[in-house]
């Protein structure tokens, strides 16, 4: 018997997408950013063999996805992966899964990119689950500028920065400068005798820092740069940079206004940078910064 459009659609919103020319469903299985355990790995591949067509494949937002799951044994396969505290899902109008670079552990990592993105798979795509949004909205946090896991195309993005602390007055002007010579960007230049940092190019790697001998760079600040609006797709649009926020409770802070924002300003079927684009890049970032939308939390998440 086929399959109607509803009951496709039922079993859609619970991450099981339908195949290509065929009444069996690709199976989505959440991950906290790729990290399932051994016995988390040994439940899916025993998944695949009795429900699907025992491959697994991993999407770009490090869900799992097992092809080949007959309509009638989807309750089946959630019983089944539940076993290992597994659950589908990862479609629709919300906060789709958390990804993140390995910056935790990178060589290159200026925060913990795992821990963080951890943080907010609970804190929000777990905690704000069963909140409707205009559209999806991705989530991003990269350790570095290096930007692997392309933080900027992301709705909201999260990028490790190490910001040089310059200390111009212990600069002796080298005509060999070993901080212009390592600075990936060229934003460090000796010029009439100083060397001078073009802010417009620096991308705070902090590769600069404790390479100058005379201790012109003695230290540097950590940081968060967020980006809003990026996306992936046809017509593609890079984030906006939104600020660049101290502490990691400022990124919470700052996705928080950032999604109650979204939900109470955008259009239905608008992602977050067209909304942008509609409004106006200067006044959201003023009304993001500056404005009240925490205070109506509760009435926004209510509508």
């Amino acid at each position: 018997m086929a399959l109607t459009p509803e009951q496709i659609k039922q079993v859609k919103s619970q991450g099981f997408l339908l195949n290509r020319g065929t009444e069996a469903f690709n199976a989505r299985v959440i991950t906290q950013n790729g990290v399932l355990s051994a016995e988390q790995f040994a439940n899916l591949s025993q998944a695949a063999k009795q429900f699907g067509n025992g491959k697994l494949t991993f999407t770009t937002r490090l869900t799992v996805e097992i092809a080949g799951v007959p309509y009638d044994k989807i309750p089946q396969f959630q019983q089944f992966i539940a076993q290992e505290g597994m659950v589908t899902g990862g479609t629709g109008a919300k906060i789709r899964p958390i990804v993140a670079c390995k910056g935790t552990t990178c060589v290159f990592g200026l925060l913990d990119s795992q821990g963080i993105a951890k943080r907010l798979h609970e804190r929000y795509f777990e905690g704000w689950g069963n909140v409707a949004l205009p559209h999806k909205f991705k989530i991003a946090v990269g350790g570095c500028p290096n930007n692997c896991v392309k933080p900027d195309l992301n709705d909201f993005g999260v990028v490790g920065q190490r910001i040089p602390a310059f200390a111009p007055e212990r600069c002796r002007g080298c005509q060999k400068c070993i901080v212009e010579a390592s600075c990936p960007m060229g934003a460090a230049k000796v010029q009439d005798g100083k060397l001078h940092i073009d802010k417009t190019l620096c991308s705070n790697c902090g590769k600069c820092i404790e390479k100058c001998y005379f201790k012109a760079f003695d230290g540097g600040q950590n940081g968060f740069k967020l980006y809003i609006g990026g996306k992936w797709g046809k017509k593609g649009r890079p984030g906006t940079v939104l600020a660049i926020v101290p502490t990691e409770e400022d990124v919470y802070d700052m996705l928080e206004r950032t999604l109650l924002y979204y939900k109470e300003n955008a259009n239905a079927r608008e992602r977050l940078g067209d909304m942008i684009d509609r409004i106006g890049v200067e006044k959201v970032r003023q009304d993001l910064l500056a404005g009240d939308v925490l205070s109506r939390r509760e009435e926004i998440l209510s509508k």
